[in-house]
């Protein structure tokens, strides 16, 4: 089973993505900022990571998605980023800091279940 990590502030939209997931066999696990979701990523080894960019507390999604990606251990997780930013400049951020893939809120739930298919597939 693919362990799937949702890092979040806002809980609604954790439940809105929780519940998008549930209809396919992921083992869901939940962080409601990036500190948190960091160590978790860490802890748990998730097969892939949904981003929030905008996040508040002592890093956001940004720097998340960099530590991951530049740590040997948590490198081949897959990281897709999840913002109501859809500049080209946040675009290029996200692939700076590393993103396997960047999704513009709001996503419909198909969207986000593609994406997640398609990076899995060649995890």
């Amino acid at each position: 089973m693919k362990r799937v990590l949702i890092v979040e502030d806002q809980a609604d939209i954790r439940k809105l993505i929780r519940m998008t997931l549930e209809f396919e066999s992921y083992e869901i696990h939940e962080a409601a900022d990036g500190a948190y979701g960091l160590r978790l990523a860490q802890a748990v080894r998730p097969d892939l990571v949904l981003l929030d960019v905008m996040m508040p507390g002592e890093i956001d999604g940004l720097q998340v998605c960099q530590r991951l990606k530049n740590d040997p251990a948590t490198r081949a997780m897959k990281i897709v980023l999840l913002t109501a930013r859809g500049q080209a400049r946040d675009r290029e951020a996200g692939q700076a800091a590393g993103a396997d893939e960047y999704l513009v809120k709001p996503f419909s739930p198909l969207q986000l279940i593609d994406t997640i298919e398609r990076l899995l597939e060649t995890a």
